[in-house]
């Protein structure tokens, strides 16, 4: 299992007019918390590029628990529980305020795409190298 964890803090132009994180802004923090976990491997999404992989989403599923506030520090939790399947690898998020309370838990599927041909491909051997020791 691969665990990487971040903080950041909810900045004013992310709430919405009753000061709450606004719901849509967790996509992007799910992407920090992503970007991570792949630093963890020791590569990143700019290395996976360069060597022709893009990893579009194709599924995106979040549970809301309670809001994070204007300047709450949160802890992004990015786990990602099985080796990567055929094309697909599925990213587990939970979101903690500073009192590490359950803000939110969800799930983030992407899919390999082969950047010359367009189409999806299986993980790459040197992407599910590289997560291997995790899972031993």
């Amino acid at each position: 299992m691969i665990n990487a964890e971040v903080k950041l803090r909810v900045r004013y132009g992310e709430t919405d007019q009753m000061g709450y994180a606004y719901y849509g802004v967790y996509a992007q923090y799910y992407e920090v918390g992503r970007v991570e976990a792949m630093r963890v491997l020791g590569f990143s999404y700019k290395d996976v590029e360069a060597k022709g992989i893009l990893l579009p989403v194709v599924d995106y599923c979040i549970n809301y628990k309670k809001p994070a506030y204007y300047d709450d520090e949160i802890t992004i939790v990015t786990t990602i529980k099985e080796l990567p399947r055929a094309a697909r690898i599925t990213f587990d998020y939970e979101c903690y305020n500073q009192q590490k309370e359950l803000l939110n838990t969800g799930q983030v599927t992407l899919v390999f795409i082969d950047k010359a041909k367009n189409k999806p491909c299986v993980a790459p051997d040197w992407f599910v190298n590289a997560a291997q020791k995790y899972f031993k």
